[in-house]
């Protein structure tokens, strides 16, 4: 269906799940790794996460069409330790793993208070509150941190050495939805620079670099030999090289250099690993008043007119989307539906 004046082409939530399917299996996916990541882009899509739905897909794509990423991946998991996980993804994308290793992680976290689960050999394409939301919806307090390609300096620097390296974090609220936050390292996340260059409007100052190592506003400056910038100068630099640690030495996988150095330049995700922590409330301090506590603080947030809690966006999106769809442009739409020719 178009939308106004064909500004924008309208799919409701399950033709975005199928006509992911589609694309994906027609490019080399088979059937359990297309339906992982078409649920990753219809959340995406539901949410009015952008940056993260339909406008991954032909990156999708090119990565299976360069045979970058193994489309029939089949991931397994290991045991490490009674607290810790591990899925081995064989080189497939990172939401399959992700799926297999969620509830050994929850069962886990049950019976030991706490536990890691530790993602390798994927390749990560997504917004990461996906992976701690059901976490928190389990009753989980959730924490997941991933690298990418090298995008953003260090303090001071003009060479990008970090990736936007996002983290997230969830908290359960029995009754309620849970407060999940998603967040880069990056003054902006790449998504979004990225749809902004392509719809022909600037970022906000403190975004990025020129190749000449100039601030600048323009977003394809930016993209085309220039770099990010971290969150608050040296602060974000620091969390940057945190997660670079968490996602990458710590569990035996990839720098977010060492990607770049690895990758074909096909345009796709890049390759690495990802950690998730989990931890159980109930089995803490404060085993029966956690979450009454929690809300105490939630209620101050929310007192003050305008303030909303992270997340809010999204799920009042959720409401819009089940009935009015999802908007996508008409050049999006037509290059995916080439895709899956």
């Amino acid at each position: 269906m178009t939308g106004p004046e064909a500004m924008s082409v309208t799919l409701d939530l399950d033709e975005v799940r199928a006509l992911t399917i589609r694309c994906l299996e027609a490019n080399g996916c088979d059937a359990a790794n297309a339906a992982a990541v078409a649920d990753v882009i219809h959340a995406a899509e539901r949410d009015g996460a952008k940056s993260h739905g339909l406008f991954r897909l032909p990156g999708y794509v090119k990565s299976l069409r360069s045979r970058k990423v193994n489309g029939h991946a089949v991931p397994r998991v290991e045991d490490l330790a009674p607290g810790a996980l591990r899925v081995v993804g064989d080189g497939g994308f990172a939401p399959l793993s992700q799926q297999l290793g969620l509830q050994p992680l929850i069962e886990r976290t049950r019976a030991q208070g706490l536990a890691a689960l530790a993602i390798n050999d994927v390749y990560h394409f997504q917004a990461l509150w996906y992976e701690v939301e059901p976490l928190a919806e389990a009753g989980l307090c959730a924490f997941a941190f991933t690298a990418a390609f090298p995008y953003v300096t260090a303090a001071g620097g003009r060479r990008p050495i970090y990736g936007t390296n996002p983290m997230a974090f969830g908290w359960p609220r029995p009754g309620k939805t849970p407060m999940v936050f998603d967040q880069a390292s990056s003054a902006l996340a790449r998504g979004e620079i990225m749809i902004a260059a392509r719809d022909g409007h600037d970022v906000p100052p403190g975004t990025g670099i020129d190749s000449e190592g100039r601030e600048t506003t323009d977003p394809k400056a930016i993209l085309d030999g220039g770099a990010q910038l971290p969150f608050g100068g040296y602060k974000g630099a620091s969390i940057a090289m945190m997660v670079e640690l968490l996602a990458g030495a710590l569990i035996g996988d990839k720098f977010s250099f060492e990607a770049l150095a690895a990758d074909p330049g096909d345009g796709g995700p890049p390759g690495g690993g990802e950690l998730i922590l989990a931890i159980d409330p109930s089995r803490m301090g404060d085993a029966q008043g956690w979450a009454a506590h929690a809300e105490l603080l939630f209620d101050q947030i929310l007192s003050e007119e305008g303030v909303r809690l992270p997340a809010g966006r999204r799920h009042a999106n959720r409401v819009k989307t089940a009935t009015e769809g999802a908007a996508i442009p008409p050049a999006l739409h037509d290059e995916i539906l080439a895709l899956c020719r």
